[in-house]
């Protein structure tokens, strides 16, 4: 009863099977009856819904892409608003960010396997750092556009929220840049396998 009354371990455990929830591999699977995890990179996030279902559905592709991205965002605000219309501390909202972002790359639901978290980072970045985030966007943007190759242009844009944040919101208001850099370091690990086809050559761009 204890465990039930602790608001704190309520939002953290929303936080990881809220941010779990794989909703690329839902949408590509009702929608375009394809398997997202044995086809294309494996990956749950939006470019490979892209890459796959755009195989057998331009139009739809896009579309589901796009969905993909804006659920996977709202998993990391969603917990965070409900918790800061509650006046939750900064400190336990950092760590609701930290367990969406776990939750999306390590999923419950698919045996601890998951994306590679950078729309739901951006969903926790947004509502917690938001002008160092819409830099980050406007970087990805810039180098999506330019570049035309996904995991460059998010790792890109991630570093620089990150060197943003560092410059306009120093100490994030929990004295210490620790969460920020967690999260950070969770998106980058998990791009590790497009980081060395990059340094290869070998990563593909999204035409």
């Amino acid at each position: 009863m204890d465990f039930l009354s602790n608001s704190n371990l309520l939002f953290y455990l929303a936080a990881y099977l809220f941010g779990s929830i794989p909703f690329g591999l839902i949408l590509a699977k009702v929608f375009a009856k394809v398997d997202i995890k044995s086809a294309g990179s494996g990956s749950i996030g939006a470019t490979n819904v892209l890459r796959v279902v755009k195989q057998t559905n331009p139009s739809l592709a896009k579309k589901l892409g796009i969905a993909t991205v804006i659920l996977d965002a709202l998993k990391g605000t969603a917990v965070l608003l409900v918790a800061m219309s509650l006046n939750t501390p900064i400190e336990t909202l950092w760590a609701i960010a930290v367990l969406a972002v776990l939750g999306h790359c390590y999923s419950i639901y698919l045996g601890l396997e998951g994306g590679k978290g950078v729309a739901t980072g951006l969903g926790v970045f947004v509502v917690l750092i938001p002008i160092p985030t819409l830099i980050g966007a406007i970087v990805w943007g810039f180098c999506a556009k330019v570049l035309k190759v996904s995991s460059l242009s998010s790792l890109l844009g991630l570093t620089g929220v990150v060197l943003s944040a560092l410059i306009f919101n120093n100490g994030l208001e929990v004295g210490s840049n620790a969460p920020m850099y967690i999260i950070a370091f969770i998106i980058y690990y998990k791009h590790i396998p497009n980081i060395i086809r990059l340094v290869r050559g070998e990563e593909k761009k999204v035409i």
